[in-house]
């Protein structure tokens, strides 16, 4: 929509067309974090390791989604994150409250995930 409320016309795809032009958009997201973020890289280690685990510790099928699905959230949260991270930047690089609050917000929600995967770890293994 414009300023006065007009419904701008533009091309939308779609079907299959759709579902390439999002999974294509989707591949240079996971590529860009990769080059671009460091946590996201050390998170992603982390999962090479944490998810085996997991699958491997894991008593039934229950106890092994429990022990992977925070590490996904994980790598989900620092994705907006950092979404969140190069959006303030691209508006501006100088010093703003609201800026940093919208960064420290990302990096608390990182931080309330890794803080789940812990919790659930510690009950699904100390539970037994």
């Amino acid at each position: 929509m414009e300023a006065d409320g007009a419904v701008v016309d533009r091309y939308k795809p779609k079907g299959l067309t759709r579902i390439f032009r999002a999974f294509n958009s989707s591949w240079l997201g996971l590529k860009g974090a990769f080059r671009e973020e460091a946590a996201f890289r050390q998170e992603l280690a982390l999962a090479v390791l944490v998810i085996p685990l997991g699958l491997w510790l894991g008593h039934g099928a229950i106890e092994r989604v429990l022990l992977i699905a925070p590490v996904f959230i994980i790598l989900i949260v620092e994705l907006l994150n950092s979404a969140i991270e190069a959006t303030v930047d691209r508006i501006g690089l100088e010093r703003h409250t609201l800026a940093g609050l919208a960064k420290d917000i990302g990096s608390a929600a990182v931080l309330v995930s890794f803080l789940l995967l812990a919790v659930v770890w510690a009950i699904v293994l100390l539970g037994r």
